[in-house]
């Protein structure tokens, strides 16, 4: 394997950066999407200070509001993908961009629980359908490329995430009641510049669908498209008609984004299974806390272009979900044992397990967005884009309450079970999505090659 303490990685982030897949658009939309986290970087460190000290909320009225909001945000994927089949996508991103930008406005002058849910709810979905009308933007601008460009706009959020929470460190020190208003409005600047950004791109053109209709082999020859309208049948490999009426009633697709939710786990694993495991259950120092963060950050600026360039195309992609799932078995193999051991040892399983996630998270950040691009009929990707970004959203509401209220109340077996069941549903997953793409197990290209 290569390694990176070269600065080779680092010039060739930079260097993708100034010409990214997709050009000008892409360059933009980059710089759009890392203005847009600064101030989710804002809102994450700064929220639920302001809901209680400006707000007076009790900590059950925030816990009641962001969990409903969690809840409603869901709805924001597949609603942003069913307008993005019926009109342009770049209008749509600004108004999303427009809407948080009122509902924060509304923030900042409502202060009863009753008016600030539905207007925190509509807040959040508005961020999750533009962060839907993001992907189905890049995929439509990058084509081919688009696990490269994917790469860059995690290295592009997490940059953006980064700075937001440092401003946030600045204003939370000063802790007045106008540092935390400060925040929030620094946050619907970002919706503004952001609109005005994307405002400047041009719209991305449809991919033709000439090669679909025609049946002409796609890309390399090695498969059909999925949007042509036929499927692989299981038993003799020939092709059979498919009727499809959008992803819901597209069984297939459907398994896809359900089977999606488990593999978005190492979200949740480490940012409330780590650091909760750790102070509840081993005797490792407190201080580990900020390093699992600070490994993640790094890993994933340092990694995340390399890992996408071993990812690309249906082969890999399917292959790097087996791999998610191998990874995050013995990341919850390392938890449960942390349990067990001493101080120093718990420390160093612990780290490891820190890595270990982030490994998986790089796999599934590329496989995911990838499998739901290659999974989707080519006329009806939007669509079909809306609901497997779903999967991330019932993740982000459904992940904390399990690993809390099931994993680690059920001790270490709650984390063998855990990595166990990740792992067989990869399994499942990574079977689903060949049979659906038509491939083969390669009997001579290895698969996420070490370089």
């Amino acid at each position: 394997m290569r390694r990176g303490g070269d600065g080779g990685e680092g010039q060739g982030l930079l260097a993708q950066l100034r010409n990214p897949p997709g050009g000008r658009n892409a360059r933009i939309m980059l710089l759009a999407l890392a203005v847009d986290r600064t101030g989710s970087g804002l809102w994450a460190a700064s929220s639920v200070l302001y809901l209680t000290f400006v707000t007076q909320l009790s900590a059950q009225q925030i816990g009641v509001l962001l969990g409903t909001a969690g809840v409603a945000g869901i709805a924001g994927s597949p609603l942003a993908g069913r307008l993005a089949g019926r009109f342009p996508v770049r209008p749509l991103l600004i108004g999303c961009h427009l809407l948080r930008l009122v509902t924060l406005a509304l923030v900042l002058v409502c202060s009863d629980f009753g008016a600030l849910l539905p207007v925190i709810a509509v807040t959040y979905v508005g961020d999750r359908a533009a962060k839907t009308l993001e992907m189905l933007f890049a995929t439509r601008t990058a084509g081919e490329r688009r696990a490269a460009y994917q790469a860059l706009s995690r290295s592009a959020a997490n940059a953006g995430y980064g700075v937001g929470a440092g401003i946030a460190a600045i204003g939370l020190a000063v802790g007045t009641t106008g540092a935390y208003r400060a925040l929030i409005l620094g946050n619907a600047l970002s919706f503004v510049v952001a609109a005005v950004l994307v405002w400047r791109t041009d719209e991305a053109r449809e991919r033709t669908l000439e090669v679909a209709r025609s049946g002409a082999p796609a890309g390399d020859g090695r498969e059909a498209p999925v949007g042509d309208g036929r499927e692989v049948l299981a038993g003799d490999g020939r092709e059979a008609p498919v009727r499809r009426t959008g992803p819901w009633r597209d069984r297939g697709y459907l398994r896809f984004a359900l089977l999606d939710i488990p593999m978005n786990l190492d979200d949740s694993i480490l940012a409330v299974g780590l650091p909760l495991w750790l102070v509840e259950r081993t005797s490792a120092p407190h201080a580990l806390v900020p390093a699992f963060l600070v490994i993640n950050t790094v890993l994933v600026v340092v990694l995340q272009l390399s890992v996408s360039k071993r990812a690309e195309g249906p082969r890999r992609a399917t292959r790097a979900v087996l791999l998610y799932g191998v990874l995050t078995f013995v990341c919850c193999g390392c938890l449960a044992a942390a349990a067990l051991v001493g101080t120093w040892a718990a420390a160093a399983l612990l780290l490891a397990a820190a890595l270990l996630v982030t490994l998986a998270e790089l796999m599934r950040s590329v496989s995911s967005w990838e499998l739901a691009v290659l999974l989707a009929p080519e006329d009806s990707r939007a669509a079909y884009l809306g609901v497997a970004g779903m999967s991330q959203s019932i993740q982000k509401s459904a992940g904390p309450p399990l690993l809390t209220g099931a994993v680690m109340a059920a001790g270490p077996v709650g984390w063998l079970v855990l990595g166990t069941a990740v792992a067989g549903l990869s399994a499942v997953q990574q079977r689903s999505c060949a049979r659906r793409l038509g491939i083969d197990e390669p009997r001579t290209e290895p698969a996420l090659q070490a370089g």
